[in-house]
């Protein structure tokens, strides 16, 4: 749950809701997309705990996606997971951090962000067991003080001028392309609910721990984020929100003062941290988990004497070093956002084929709502990534060169594997009990 939590709240809910806000819409609005938002993820979560409990090892989409459909499949999701999964999103949390820094200190934003990922990547590539404790407690302060300043604000008189009654020109707004797009954003702050299943090989009992780590962090951060962006709306002038980055800091000047804003960076600074620690501890475990299946990766697999995959963590914090300098928030979030949601709409797709090719497989835990929930995840996120294409074509484009890029490696491998060794795959497929499209 730690890993959950801290992977989900983090860039996205103290950054989006200014971008979220560029075309005027109102309160009701803004809190439906937050709110549908939690209920993608919660499906998504949901159908994962199912694939978790049945096919219990590290390696989250890579290990899924080889399993349930083709071992080239798996990697495009490891390619993906390794250029965009987690790459990115550290890069987004410390551009983020630098950008709150800069409230505060003289220093550049720049500086901050390359800093807190040297600094983060030194807990976890030295030690597993003092990786793990870092992130139990900065999630535990990070739940607090969050909590701390939603009780704030909401016990303090409105400042805010957002309405959030909803009329018909809020319904016009919801059906509108940009309601869409801005899902994902969205979907990219609520990104993290499926963080568990990358070190369910460390796990006691996956079966039965991931499910509930999976949609109970889910639940809890969905409830979280309702609340915060109540408190911004709340306390942040409508004219002043469109094109924010630094809403929890905007919003806290509005509640505390001056200093409390300056105070609230300082907190976010430190929620942040939380989040590239939990990015740095799952990401690297996908790069590891392909280079113990395959031969090109096999540097990646290695581990120091303290069980830390060192040499992965080096080269996701390289890649994620590399999308901080190119200095543009919005793009990389966007980029990110798109891909993230093609690999995870596959993967959720993946809980249904599976029932089909491996009905004997057992399941400890099966997707409560079967099969409207994970046809609820695909169509809603199918949705939104048809509006991005058409708004966003850059970004959208940009996905899906990335996915083709990985597919084309996939495949690659895979025509390689079966040449060296012809009848390979076909036997892993037969242990597995699945058999590939």
């Amino acid at each position: 749950m730690a890993i959950v939590i801290a992977s989900m709240v983090g860039t996205g809910v103290f950054t989006t809701l200014g971008l979220q806000a560029t075309q005027g819409h109102g309160g009701f609005t803004l809190m439906a997309a937050w709110a549908v938002g939690g209920l993608v993820a919660l499906c998504g979560a949901l159908s994962y705990a199912e694939l978790a409990a049945a096919l219990p090892r590290s390696g989250g989409e890579y290990h899924y996606l080889r399993e349930i459909y083709h071992p080239a499949l798996g990697v495009l999701a490891g390619w993906v997971s390794v250029v965009v999964g987690f790459a990115a999103p550290v890069a987004l949390a410390a551009m983020a951090l630098g950008r709150y820094a800069g409230t505060f200190s003289a220093v550049s934003p720049t500086v901050w962000a390359v800093g807190s990922v040297l600094a983060v990547t030194l807990f976890h590539a030295t030690d597993v067991r003092l990786g793990l404790w870092f992130q139990v407690a900065t999630t535990a302060l990070k739940l607090a003080l969050i909590v701390l300043f939603v009780a704030a604000g909401l016990t303090v008189p409105p400042v805010g001028t957002t309405a959030f009654e909803p009329s018909a020109a809020t319904l016009k707004e919801v059906s509108s392309g940009w309601f869409w797009v801005s899902l994902i954003y969205v979907s990219y702050a609520f990104s993290g609910w499926n963080a568990a299943t990358y070190v369910a090989g460390e796990v006691r009992a996956p079966e039965r721990v991931l499910p509930r780590a999976l949609i109970h962090g889910t639940v809890l951060v969905t409830t979280l984020y309702l609340l915060l962006n109540l408190v911004f709306l709340r306390s942040i002038p409508g004219d002043a929100l469109p094109g924010t980055v630094e809403v929890g800091a905007l919003a806290a000047a509005n509640i505390f003062g001056a200093s409390g804003g300056v105070m609230m960076s300082v907190i976010i600074c430190v929620l942040l941290v939380s989040t590239i620690s939990a990015l740095v501890l799952a990401g690297p475990r996908v790069m590891q988990r392909m280079g113990e299946d395959l031969s090109a990766f096999r540097f990646l697999s290695v581990r120091n004497r303290a069980g830390a995959p060192y040499r992965a963590i080096l080269a996701q914090q390289l890649l994620a070093l590399t999308f901080i300098l190119t200095d543009s928030f919005e793009g990389v979030l966007s980029f990110a956002g798109f891909t993230l949601g093609l690999v995870a709409v596959l993967t959720v797709m993946g809980v249904m084929v599976l029932r089909r090719t491996a009905p004997d497989l057992p399941r400890p835990y099966r997707t409560w709502g079967y099969p409207w929930t994970p046809l609820m995840f695909v169509v809603l996120s199918a949705l939104s990534l048809g509006f991005v294409l058409k708004e966003r074509p850059v970004a959208g484009v940009a996905g899906f060169v990335t996915v083709l890029l990985g597919l084309l490696i996939g495949v690659v491998h895979t025509v390689r594997t079966r040449s060296r060794a012809p009848g390979a795959d076909a036997d892993n497929g037969a242990a597995r009990g699945g058999g590939g499209l």
